[in-house]
């Protein structure tokens, strides 16, 4: 007579579950690109943003090293390790949006500085005067204020010395876009400034950036809390995760 004993096991849909959760980790860690120069377009003190995107792509690509290699050796110490420091950058993130809602207005004036220092740097670099276009077509916008901010760059400002034949005008990124056009017309906006209010809305959007993302977010309130709401729950998730396979792996060791 033969006798079968049925012992704990490990899940291993928990198991290949969590493996490719933390894949994601580690393709997001890829994905942290930096400006090449933030520190001088922000009011923080000397401190480089660019560091912290450094710091939160090398944070989750460990985090996602520890988390694979955990759940396929079924290794209890990086199990252990990938859980907790998920719980606290829960809690990071938890307080960043407590201190976001508490200093709002802090945030709008970094906002207001950051938008017109790219103004400012435009043309010294590639990378902000991308993201200056991103912002400015996405959101329909031209300046942090309105069109005029263009002044603040020595290619667009309309002083009289300014030999730019971009003189008065504003990037192409500010233009309203002719649907007709299958060409993008980079010069759109030359002169464009020289004009009265009411012809210049004829040719470029004349709201300032920081009020239409104001809007947008207030227009996309549900869905922006909808996205944090899910990252947070997908964090818990992937605790749960790691807890429950810990506790199987110390139940089969428990019944060695």
């Amino acid at each position: 007579m033969e006798i079968h004993f049925k012992g704990a096991e490990v899940s291993c849909s928990v198991k290949y579950f969590l493996f490719g959760f933390n894949i994601i980790f580690w393709v997001s860690s890829e994905h942290f690109g930096v400006l090449s120069n933030m520190a001088s377009i922000t009011d923080l003190g000397g401190f480089d943003p660019v560091w912290l995107f450094i710091v939160v792509g090398g944070v989750m690509f460990i985090l996602g090293f520890a988390g694979c290699i955990g759940a396929l050796r079924e290794n209890t110490l990086l199990l252990k390790f990938f859980s907790v420091f998920l719980g606290l950058i829960f809690f990071l993130e938890l307080t960043a949006g407590i201190l976001a809602f508490v200093f709002k207005d802090w945030i709008k004036d970094q906002l207001n500085f950051f938008i017109n220092n790219n103004v400012k740097a435009y043309r010294d670099d590639i990378d902000l005067q991308n993201l200056i276009d991103f912002t400015q077509e996405y959101w329909s916008c031209c300046g942090a204020h309105g069109p005029n901010d263009w002044n603040l760059n020595i290619y667009f400002n309309c002083t009289e010395f300014n030999p730019s034949r971009e003189r008065c005008g504003v990037p192409f990124s500010c233009c309203v876009k002719d649907p007709a056009e299958d060409v993008l017309n980079t010069q759109c906006g030359y002169d464009v400034r020289l004009q009265g209010e009411l012809d210049q809305q004829k040719y470029i959007y004349t709201k300032g950036c920081v009020g239409q993302f104001e809007r947008w977010l207030q227009d996309n309130l549900i869905i922006v809390a909808g996205i944090f709401v899910g990252i947070a729950l997908l964090q818990i998730f992937g605790i749960c995760l790691a807890q429950n396979l810990v506790s199987d792996v110390k139940a089969v060791k428990a019944n060695w």
